[in-house]
């Protein structure tokens, strides 16, 4: 197995103990010489398949000490996947768009896992820009799955919104979200008018239908232009 393909499949396994509650928060994670010896392979490797799980907040590296399953962060449930457009215009802001990128492909290695597909399939790739009142208001990097969604590679993306038009077109059965606070990268900073060390909400979201994957988009908004609110009631006990 080469060594690309290696530190994917220690990066699955790691992932799948912790999401399984097999290791559970605060679990001490083999170390790097353990991770070597138990898959034969070097320590750049082994670091290529922890350090996206650092990043995504699975695990936690502490110098000198090892390196943890994280424990959960306090987070605010969302419980619905909003319309951008629909909640700037609510704010009685006017709703600005942009799209700065598009492109029909196959997905790289890294996209596939975004998507939580078994192997690399087309995929449509979308950036847009979405403004309040003129001013950016966050940044969308959408992968759309085409062998779910084959339509969407035949819709003008540059005059409606994706997020909008998959709301209205094709029904989902279940979402996942991963919210957290970080700064943005340099490209996010550049589109939102930002500095790199600016603080900013970040939303990742998958959606699937059945079995099928549908779409993965990252979302980035500035942190004083977006709250996360859910009202909720108590299950019954």
């Amino acid at each position: 197995m080469s060594e690309a393909t290696l530190h994917r499949r220690i990066r699955a396994e790691i992932a799948e103990r912790i999401r399984s509650g097999a290791w559970p928060p605060g679990h001490r994670v083999p170390s790097e010489h353990e991770l070597m010896a138990a898959y034969g392979c070097s320590r750049m490797t082994v670091n290529k398949a922890l350090a996206p799980l650092a990043e995504q907040g699975l695990i936690v590296r502490r110098r000198k000490a090892g390196t943890f399953v994280s424990r959960p962060r306090i987070h605010s449930v969302v419980l619905d996947i909003p319309d951008i457009a629909a909640e700037v215009t609510a704010r009685g802001e006017a709703y600005g768009y942009e799209l700065l990128g598009r492109a029909a492909r196959v997905a790289t290695s890294d996209e596939a896992e975004a998507l939580g597909l078994v192997r690399p399939g087309r995929i449509l790739s979308l950036r847009c820009l979405h403004r309040a009142a003129g001013r950016p208001f966050g940044l969308e990097e959408r992968l759309i799955n085409l062998a779910a969604v084959p339509e969407a590679a035949e819709v003008d993306f540059a005059a409606e919104p994706p997020g909008g038009w998959l709301l209205g077109h094709v029904p989902w059965t279940e979402a996942e979200h991963r919210i957290s606070a970080a700064h943005p990268s340099k490209s996010a900073a550049t589109a939102l008018g930002l500095p790199t060390t600016a603080a900013c909400l970040v939303l990742d979201r998958r959606t699937w239908r059945g079995d099928e994957r549908i779409t993965h988009v990252r979302l980035t908004f500035p942190g004083d232009a977006y709250d996360l609110v859910a009202r909720f009631s108590p299950q019954p006990g």
